[in-house]
């Protein structure tokens, strides 16, 4: 029996159409982690990873979006008697005493139903893992999953599945977008950008250089997601000292403002606006929405629709800390509909007098060399 350990990645169903988009985001999350591969190929619905090193390669893919889930996995070619051997091999190896099992078969057979297949597995591993009394158990209530998808001519058996954030592969619209960072709502943003496949421009806003070092640590878990070497980042110092409620809608308005004049320097057309209807009154997410059609460029809103789930979103990315911060701007509430355009304007025309871009090279020291990249700036 031929066998061989690969890395299995198991595209999102929006991203079935763009298969070839996410071959080419694997092979280059692979090289920006320096992870050497023999081959990336497709085999059915799969995408086949033939890495030295299997574990670190699937934590990287795993990190893309565009992907369901990874798995690391034994390849056997798809004959019934050679499966079923290598689900029970595999199982013995991974079952701990008294665990309960649930073997799962999934994908094309031909020639068998995937169903014969898990009995026969289940019958193999009760007879091989007596001495460690495991058992059956149920696809509700189970210990240990051995799962296994088929393709036409090969079977993959699982040794360990990680699960992804789903959505399309990263630039797979084709499209530019300037998104603003300057703090964790707006980065969630960012997020929800990089996950419909946009190719994202970032302009971070910030107001001190705490601020700054904030922005920058929720900057760093986002970076792995562009799946590139170097990433050009914008920044823009904000003169703002207002807070609260009104300080919240002058920051967003002037940021607004920003984004819209670095747009038109850049030749970017879309503009994504990191306000919720969840969070903001609808005349002021009108406001931003209008000032950004009068320069003829096109709003974007990554927030809208997203409810409690954006708490998970921001656990994706690292946020589990600052939860509270989010739950801060939650309990704002405004009243009135004062939009100071004068003040608005010099926070903004202001800031632009600061604005320094930054290439990034993707690694350990982001942090650092950010920071001392502005640093040495000014």
């Amino acid at each position: 029996m031929t066998e061989r350990t690969v890395v299995v990645v198991f595209p999102s169903i929006f991203s079935l159409n763009k298969i070839n988009s996410l071959i080419t985001s694997i092979d280059r999350i692979l090289k920006v982690k320096k992870q050497r591969f023999s081959k990336i190929r497709k085999n059915g619905s799969v995408i086949i990873v033939e890495a030295s090193d299997p574990v670190f390669a699937s934590s990287a893919i795993s990190s893309l979006f565009g992907v369901e889930k990874v798995a690391i996995a034994t390849e056997v070619e798809n004959r019934f008697d050679v499966v079923v051997s290598a689900i029970a091999k595999i199982g013995t190896n991974l079952l701990l005493k008294g665990e309960r099992f649930y073997v799962k078969v999934e994908g094309q057979a031909t020639e068998y139903l995937p169903k014969d297949m898990e009995l026969a597995a289940t019958s193999s591993l009760i007879e091989k893992t007596v001495n460690l009394q495991t058992k059956p158990g149920t696809e509700a209530s189970h210990d240990k999953l051995l799962y296994t998808y088929l393709t036409k001519s090969h079977a993959y058996v699982c040794i360990f599945i990680d699960k992804a954030g789903g959505g399309v592969p990263h630039k797979s619209q084709n499209e530019t977008i300037l998104c603003g960072v300057y703090d964790e709502l707006s980065a969630i943003s960012c997020l929800q950008l990089l996950k419909v496949g946009f190719d994202v421009k970032i302009l971070v806003c910030y107001r001190s250089d705490p601020d700054l070092l904030n922005i920058v640590k929720i900057i760093n878990q986002i970076l792995p997601r562009f799946a590139q070497h170097k990433v050009e980042i914008q920044f823009c110092r904000l003169e703002l000292n207002s807070s609260g409620n009104s300080g919240q809608l002058l920051k967003v308005a002037a940021i607004t403002e920003i984004l819209v004049s670095i747009a038109k320097i850049n030749k970017i057309e879309r503009i994504s606006l990191a306000v919720s209807p969840m969070i903001l009154p609808a005349w002021f997410i009108e406001y931003n929405a209008i000032r950004v059609f009068q320069k003829n460029l096109i709003p974007w809103f990554p927030l809208t629709g997203i409810d409690n789930s954006i708490f998970e979103l921001a656990k994706e990315i690292g946020l589990e800390k600052h939860l509270s911060k989010i739950e801060g701007l939650c309990r704002l509430k405004f009243t009135s509909r004062n939009i100071p355009k004068g003040k608005i304007s010099k926070i903004s025309q202001t800031a632009l007098k600061t604005r320094k871009l930054i290439t990034v090279t993707v690694g350990p020291k982001n942090i650092h060399d950010i920071i001392d990249s502005l640093k040495s700036d000014h």
